[in-house]
């Protein structure tokens, strides 16, 4: 029972939209009909400012880490924290509040595996930022951070004790991260996805 109620939690809590929430606060429009359409921080960003971006990514990550923490406290079962981390994603990218249509997860999925294997998502954050300096491509760096997390789970779960669980649940984050982010990843093989500071391209 602890363990469904951990799940539905974090995915009610997931469908929290933040950026949808603070752009009808300080411009009173819908985020999702203005720069790229997508509900997250970048295109916060994009459409109001670095202040409110900010907000959003903090607020985003926290409603990832919160729903592993309230599993923990609930279950005390890592396969169930795991769950309900992957619940507040999906929460996240298709909200009940806002006719499913919502972002691509990212910053949600920095506080879950953030929470879940903290060592992994160190060292693929690291080389994920670099790579955004760099290219100033976020897609990329996202994407780099979430598959990075993931091999280095898969692979090195012995060697920092994490759970077998992890490797599923991780694999399946970064399946879904993929997945969203296919347009992205189409623009990226032509080079023309939008960089930090461009004009953006709608998806």
């Amino acid at each position: 029972m602890f363990a469904f109620i951990s799940i539905l939690i974090s995915y009610l809590l997931g469908s929290v939209s933040f950026s949808y929430l603070i752009a009808k606060k300080i411009k009173k429009v819908d985020i999702r009909q203005h720069g790229s359409g997508n509900a997250g921080a970048t295109n916060t960003l994009r459409v109001l400012g670095i202040g409110p971006a900010i907000a959003v990514l903090l607020l985003d990550c926290a409603k990832g880490i919160v729903a592993v923490v309230l599993a923990f406290n609930l279950t005390s079962d890592p396969t169930i924290a795991a769950a309900s981390g992957l619940a507040s994603i999906i929460g996240h990218n298709w909200p009940i509040y806002y006719g499913f249509r919502g972002g691509k997860g990212v910053a949600t999925t920095i506080g879950v595996l953030a929470s879940l294997v903290l060592f992994a998502a160190l060292i693929s954050g690291v080389i994920a930022i670099i790579t955004i300096i760099i290219s100033r491509y976020v897609s990329l760096g996202s994407i780099i951070f979430i598959t990075g997390t993931t091999v280095i789970t898969v692979f090195f779960s012995s060697f920092f004790s994490y759970p077998v669980s992890f490797s599923y649940f991780t694999v399946a984050i970064a399946i879904l991260s993929i997945w969203r982010h296919r347009t992205n990843i189409v623009r990226l093989v032509k080079g023309n996805e939008s960089k930090i500071g461009e004009k953006v391209k709608a998806e």
